[in-house]
């Protein structure tokens, strides 16, 4: 088998033996006599997979128990609307916004807040870093206070407490799409977790929801049934038919992880690849460069530019030749991104930050 190193942001890497075990049941899982892409959601067989997808997810994050799981559809970009419905409740809402996707989810839930009666207001905007606490300007009466903790395009990560806002009373509400899952972290701190799957978790086609039992039933009353996180809860997210297959691949994935070590196992991992990555950057008397602040340099997105953008053609082609795959740069900002997802082996960073010394050696 000649797999090549995979840096995409998304859909991005996979266990090889999540894919060799869903490979083998694919047409008869466990003796079921069918393949999960073929079997009921409401069987015996799926209501396992489902069931121990969800005791391994509070495993490995220690959620608290006050907190329910839901298993939903649409990616992270349907929160940007969902969560609005499901937590304005005619309120006002506070946003901070560190790049594309926490821009996005301010923009939708600004267009949306007046069809629901509420507001929403932009509590604090930064460039290439989080928003310093001293710079939040919070409203200690909002519904809730949204940030993306890992802005994929920019490579901007929220990597300690501190960073975090001081909410008081108000829930924090966090887009993780692109660092679940990568470290232990502290989910009591928020009110309300979403994260597209298909970078830590699974394929695409699947949303992990962690929402506090006491934001639940206060929805819109113009809000379907389909995106009332309370109706969804209460249905154990069967309310229609889930995405078994890409739920039954994120069940191989925990258990990979637990497998692992845990987080904390896949988090030294994740430190030492990233560390090999921006020291390579940054040991190369500027051909490459990073423009994010040191504090907050994302461990799982790292973007990066050669010195002269008429060398990013040639850089990506021989990337290629030696099995370096998907590295070029979100087409808003250019240049390149390396994505070190869990499923991301040391092994390919090496060879990147190999072949990126040679590529400097010769071109510089």
């Amino acid at each position: 088998m000649n797999r090549a190193f995979n840096f995409s942001a998304g859909p991005a890497a996979l266990p090889l033996p999540v894919l060799e075990a869903a490979a083998a049941g694919m047409t008869d899982w466990q003796g079921a006599g069918c393949g999960v892409l073929e079997m009921s959601h409401r069987g015996a067989a799926f209501s396992r997979i489902i069931a121990e997808a969800e005791a391994d997810l509070r495993a490995l994050t220690d959620l608290p128990a006050q907190y329910k799981i839901l298993f939903l559809q649409g990616g992270a970009t349907l929160q940007f609307s969902q969560l609005v419905m499901n937590l304005l409740d005619g309120g006002s809402a506070d946003y901070l916004v560190t790049g594309t996707w926490s821009k996005k989810a301010y923009t939708e839930a600004a267009r949306l807040a007046p069809q629901l009666g509420g507001t929403v207001r932009l509590a604090g905007e930064a460039v290439g870093g989080v928003v310093p606490r001293e710079a939040m300007q919070l409203d200690p009466q909002a519904r809730y206070i949204h940030l993306c903790s890992n802005e994929t395009i920019h490579g901007i990560e929220v990597l300690d407490e501190a960073q975090l806002p001081e909410c008081g009373d108000v829930p924090l509400v966090a887009d993780m799409s692109s660092h679940i899952l990568s470290r232990p972290m502290d989910f009591s701190r928020y009110g309300l977790v979403y994260a597209g799957a298909q970078k830590n978790i699974g394929p695409a086609g699947l949303t992990i929801l962690f929402i506090r039992e006491d934001l639940l039933g206060r929805a819109a009353a113009i809000t379907p049934p389909l995106l009332d996180y309370a109706t969804q809860a209460a249905h154990d997210s069967m309310l229609n038919t889930p995405p078994t297959f890409a739920i039954h691949i994120a069940a191989l994935v925990l258990r990979w992880l637990r497998e692992q070590g845990g987080l904390p196992a896949i988090a030294a991992q994740n430190a030492k690849k990233a560390a090999l990555l921006y020291d390579t950057i940054d040991a190369s008397g500027g051909f490459y460069r990073n423009t994010v602040a040191a504090a907050c340099r994302s461990r799982m997105n790292v973007p990066f530019f050669l010195h002269d953008a008429g060398l990013d053609a040639e850089f990506l082609a021989g990337a290629a030749e030696r099995g370096l795959q998907q590295l070029k740069g979100h087409k808003s900002v250019g240049g390149m991104r390396a994505s070190l997802y869990n499923a991301v082996p040391l092994e390919a960073v090496r060879a990147l930050c190999d072949y990126m010394q040679d590529f400097a050696r010769r071109k510089g």
